[in-house]
Parts: C-alpha cells; sequence; structure tokens
C-alpha cells in the first residue's frame, strides 16, 4: 500500500495560444515574448521534475491512467457540449468558453486529464492504494457542465466522483478546494445535492468575480452542502489553518464521507501571478496534513488530491512537494528557498486578528 502519483507527458501538451496573460492578443493587448496563457505546462513539469531530484518520486507508486471515455464524460456533461469539443479539437482547436483556448488534439488531452484523476480515485476506493494524487493538467474546477471557463474544459473531479458513485465505491464525498480561485464549476454540478459537500477556500472577488459568495449554501435537497468561505486579499498562513480549524475539518466530520477529494490548487502561494494570497509550501503542508488526519478519522484515509491551478514556475514545485511529503509520509524534503522571506512577509498580527474574526463569523453563521 503506498500513495500513488497520477501523471502522463501528453497532459503536459496541452496548448492554448492568442493570449497575453490572461487577455486574448489584438487591439491595444500586445504579445508577451514568452506568449499564451500563464496556465502552462511548467509549473507541472517542473513539479514532477523535483520529485525525481529528491528521490521523492521513489516512495510514490507512479501510475498512468487510461483517458476517461465518453460515457464517464456524459455523466457530467451533456453530449452537444461534448460533440462541439471533439470537433473543434479535430478542426485544429479555438476556444468554446471563457479563458480556455485549446489546441489540436485538446479534447483527447482533456479526456485524459480526467481519467488520471478517475484512475487516482478508483484505486483508492478500491483499496489499491492508501491515498493518491492526480497531476492533471488541463485542470477543471472551473468547467460548468456545459461552458468551459478559467483555463478548465472538462469538470474532471466531478467526472471521477461519478465514476466512482456508479459503481458504489463511494456514496457521499467531501471536495475540498483550497485553489485561490472559487471552484464554481463543483459547486454548480453538485448544488442541489446532498450526497457531495463541496467547500471552497478561496480569495474573495478573485475569479469568477461573479460566485463564491458565503450565503450561497445550496439549493432544494443541496440546501447547507455548499459552503464558500472567501478570504479577504493579503491572507496568509494563520488565516488557512484557523479557516482549517474552525470550519473546514468540522464540516468535513460532521458530513462523515466515504471519501476526500481535494481540488488541490498552489495559487494562493505568496508569489502567484494570478493570487494575492500569502501561503507557503508550509501552508500546503499543514493544510495536506490536516486533511490526511481528517480522513483517518472518517473514511478509513480514502484521499486524493487533483492537481487544479498555480502558475508560478518557481514555487509551484516546491508547494506540490510540500504537499506530497505530508500525503506520503515521507522524509525525503526538497527545503522551500522562499521560506525565511516568505515568513517575514506574512500579515501582521493585527491583520490576522481581523482575519480569525472574519473566519469566526462564518463559523458563527453556519
Amino acid at each position: 500500500m503506498a500513495t500513488g502519483f497520477f501523471w502522463d507527458e501528453k497532459c503536459f501538451w496541452h496548448a492554448g495560444g492568442n493570449y497575453s496573460f490572461t487577455l486574448p492578443i489584438g487591439g491595444h493587448v500586445q504579445p508577451l515574448a514568452a506568449g499564451g496563457l500563464p496556465e502552462n505546462p511548467e509549473t507541472k513539469r517542473r513539479l514532477k521534475n523535483l520529485i525525481d531530484v529528491t528521490g521523492l518520486s521513489g516512495a510514490l507508486d507512479m501510475r498512468q491512467a487510461p483517458a476517461a471515455t465518453r460515457t464517464m464524460l456524459e455523466r457530467v456533461h451533456p453530449n452537444s457540449y461534448l460533440d462541439a469539443f471533439k470537433d473543434m479539437s479535430d478542426a485544429g482547436g479555438g476556444e468554446l468558453g471563457r479563458r480556455t483556448p485549446f489546441a489540436a488534439g485538446g479534447y483527447e488531452i482533456a479526456a485524459l486529464s480526467a481519467g488520471l484523476a478517475v484512475a487516482a480515485v478508483d484505486a483508492v476506493a478500491t483499496g489499491a492504494l492508501d491515498n493518491a494524487y492526480a497531476l492533471s493538467r488541463p485542470p477543471g474546477h472551473h468547467c460548468l457542465p456545459d461552458f468551459p471557463n478559467g483555463f478548465c474544459l472538462l469538470a474532471n473531479i466531478a467526472i471521477a466522483i461519478e465514476e466512482a458513485q456508479s459503481k458504489g465505491l463511494a456514496k457521499r464525498v467531501v471536495v475540498l478546494d483550497w485553489d485561490v480561485h472559487h471552484g464554481n464549476g463543483t459547486e454548480a454540478i453538485y448544488y442541489d445535492r446532498d450526497d457531495v459537500l463541496t467547500i471552497s477556500l478561496h480569495q474573495e472577488g478573485n475569479y469568477p468575480l461573479d460566485t463564491g459568495a458565503f450565503a450561497d449554501r445550496g439549493r432544494g435537497a443541496g440546501a447547507g452542502y455548499n459552503l464558500n468561505l472567501p478570504l479577504p486579499a493579503g491572507g496568509g498562513h494563520t488565516a488557512y489553518m484557523h479557516a482549517m480549524d474552525t470550519i473546514v475539518l468540522p464540516q468535513i466530520d460532521a458530513f462523515a464521507p466515504d471519501m476526500i477529494i481535494v481540488a488541490c490548487g498552489f495559487d494562493a502561494s505568496a508569489v502567484d501571478p494570478l493570487g494575492r494570497m500569502l501561503a507557503t509550501a508550509k501552508t500546503f503542508r499543514d493544510m495536506t496534513g490536516r486533511v490526511k488526519d481528517a480522513a483517518q478519522r472518517v473514511c478509513d484515509g480514502r484521499l486524493v488530491l487533483v492537481h487544479e491551478g498555480g502558475y508560478s514556475e518557481v514555487y509551484v514545485p516546491f508547494c506540490g512537494h510540500a504537499t506530497l511529503e505530508a500525503l506520503s509520509g515521507s522524509d525525503i524534503t526538497a527545503p522551500d528557498p522562499l521560506a525565511q522571506a516568505l515568513e517575514v512577509r506574512q500579515p501582521s498580527p493585527r491583520f490576522d486578528a481581523f482575519l480569525k474574526a472574519e473566519i469566526d463569523r462564518f463559523a458563527q453563521d453556519l
């Protein structure tokens, strides 16, 4: 038994063009010298490189997986969307939604990305692995059933959940999303259901601009089973730990799921170009340790992390390595080269107190 690591070189080959950062080029928007979107393969590839260099990959069960099948995709996405995606992919690529460009073969790569999540969830649910990490790319947590956005083309985690439920491997699932952006796609898919508890811990007012409010708690049978925790920009390690301890972990314990899945974005790090939070590699290590302990308490350790955002080519590998250290229990480390600087730059005690009070108000209103 071990920690699985699911990856595929072909996921690094997903490509999007004609963008300057997050803006389409043209008019007064000049192309960047390096070109393309911040969602590029290097953050993921450099994470894989780092675990190889330190030897951590030798302590993991390294696996690949087949692409998600059309049947799996259809449990979440309508045929009209999948057909349009496939046709555009076969025709050389394009863009179906908002900030989701893809090149030729994008459909197949997105299905492979979803397949890594499906395989990771299946292996943990069946007991073949203790826990697992899926290095999925393109990401998935913003993708609605019929509308891709925010670099996300297929709802990877939802596809994996629906496949596990169809096999009777899990009935109740928690999705904890600590990407810096609101997990609006996952929220939309499960907003009316009570068998999946969705928790999104994100920067307030980042992306999307019109979702992620604390008041959005679910609807119908799903009322009370969606939880958004929007943190003010500038929140750091203490705020994340307080949110985990005060709200997230008690909610997981109360729901008592069969499995926990983390939408694992590293864009809440202090040096990410698309976030304004101050999380560090230690933050991600400690959050992983806490949710791993929760999984041991409530669901026999069944825990899967699925890669989402994170756009600092330098720092994502260290955040990911710290996460995998905690997930696997390995003593192989990659010392954080920014630890000292980011410790100095953490919020002041006064701002930390304000953030804790905000989180406590959320807890009182649950």
